[in-house]
């Protein structure tokens, strides 16, 4: 049994033992109220009979078994079991039910302090007799009760009995029914606590199941969530490692082989193989330098900072970096965007040397507004990209066919394009271009 299971059983079961608690006091609190009106309204009527009996009864000089014949006819008119003592103490006379009662230990004498000097006994019935007396006797006082002789007042011992009874009662069928209740939602959480600790060792597809709408079907779906943008991470930085190994191999091969050709080759061989291992130490140090910007764009959420960008005067430079003609709709109206200068000229950078790799000196850049958005178009007139690889273009690594060993790259530029417009809120596609050849058009959210 998990500590969990037992902690909130635990704490279920205190509180129902609490309520319990607290129900049985009000309601002793209440019973008790009830007695004491209840013994109030008896001493009133004790009074009464007491009074009413004294103005009735034959004086003390009257024979005895005058006041014996009145004390049995008072008894049976009122139904209650009556006793007169003398006022020196002596039993003059006592009704038969009052004898049988006494003798039987049932009820209890109440005794009233006539005028004359005289003690008249009332014995008072109880709910039930108490264990070992007649059940009999205790129904007739039940009956009594009911005629309106005496106020019926249970016990105080059945009061007692039956309420910790109901109180037993009502706790252990609680307790019963929370149980299966606690087990259910505890062991969802347990199966999410074995789900993570798959997804920690390893395993990066394994999900938990969700079960319900409640807070730990929600840690659920929030679990899965996150195993999947962990997944997706892990694969695209494996993935990222494999292509930029494979992709620095060539390089190096190239070098290896110029350098060890560099020492017995001639003076006029030695120059271009100097050459050849400076444009491989770029190609590599390109590579890094993009695999490693990749890498850190992955693990950025958000960027770290966004300042007020200046997009057509960036376009502008750029443009006439590479030589590419540039055209502003807006008549030289800034373009402004939120975001990071560096990277925003680096997706434009990577889009000008793409065009200007496949498309030659044919380059135009477009830069406009569209409603809420800056729109750079970068164009060529290169052999443009089939439809249905406009996609996959922007994947890592990914090439065309047959332009791996003619235009160069490692196919990581329009990758990198992708990453910073998602970063910034924005995206670009690929479209063909009239005439011929391809746009790219990068869309950034405009600043307020």
């Amino acid at each position: 049994m998990s500590t969990l299971t037992l902690r909130i059983y635990l704490t279920v079961v205190a509180v129902l033992a609490l309520f319990a608690f607290t129900s049985g006091w009000i309601f002793q609190r209440q019973i008790e109220e009830e007695r004491s009106r209840a013994e109030s309204v008896l001493s009133d009527r004790v009074a009464a009979w007491g009074e009413l009996i004294q103005r009735s009864l034959p004086g003390t000089d009257a024979p005895t078994e005058e006041q014996a014949a009145a004390l049995r006819e008072w008894s049976q008119r009122l139904r209650l079991p009556l006793a007169l003592d003398s006022g020196n103490g002596e039993r003059i006379a006592a009704s038969d039910t009052y004898l049988r009662r006494q003798a039987d230990g049932a009820g209890r004498a109440l005794p009233i302090r006539l005028e004359d000097g005289r003690t008249l006994w009332i014995l008072r019935p109880g709910m039930r007799p108490p264990p070992g007396v007649d059940r009999r006797e205790g129904r007739r006082s039940m009956m009594a009760a009911q005629h309106g002789a005496l106020p019926f007042v249970p016990a105080a011992w059945q009061r007692g009995v039956g309420l910790v009874v109901v109180l037993v009662v009502l706790f252990v069928a609680v307790a019963i029914g929370a149980w299966p209740v606690v087990r259910h939602l505890t062991r969802r959480l347990q199966a999410l606590k074995v789900g993570m600790e798959t997804f920690g060792a390893g395993r990066l597809d394994h999900r938990v199941e969700v079960q319900g709408r409640d807070e730990v079907a929600a840690v659920a779906r929030s679990f899965n969530d996150a195993a999947a943008r962990i997944e997706a991470l892990v694969r695209s930085h494996q993935s990222l490692l494999a292509n930029a190994s494979h992709e620095l191999r060539s390089p190096l091969a190239r070098m290896k082989m110029a350098v060890a050709m560099l020492a017995d080759a001639a003076p006029a061989q030695r120059e271009q193989l100097k050459r050849e291992i400076d444009t491989n130490i770029g190609e590599l140090d390109a590579l890094v330098e993009e695999v490693l910007l990749a890498s850190r764009l992955d693990a950025l959420r958000d960027l770290e900072q966004r300042d007020r960008v200046d997009l057509l005067g960036l376009a502008a430079e750029e443009a006439a970096r590479v030589d590419a003609a540039l055209d502003a709709a807006q008549d030289g109206e800034p373009l402004i965007v939120a975001g990071d200068e560096r990277l925003l000229r680096r997706a434009l950078r990577n889009l000008l040397e793409n065009a200007k790799r496949y498309g030659g000196d044919d380059v135009s850049v477009l830069a406009r507004r569209s409603g809420a958005e800056v729109l750079l178009q970068v164009c060529d007139r290169g052999p443009g990209v089939p439809q249905p690889l406009r996609e996959r273009i922007f994947e890592p690594f990914y090439r065309l066919p047959g332009h791996a060993e003619t235009g160069g790259g490692v196919g990581l530029g329009l990758s990198l394009v992708k990453q910073i417009a998602e970063r910034h809120g924005g995206r670009v596609r690929c479209e063909a271009r009239e005439g011929g050849g391809s746009c790219f058009e990068l869309a950034l959210p405009r600043a307020a």
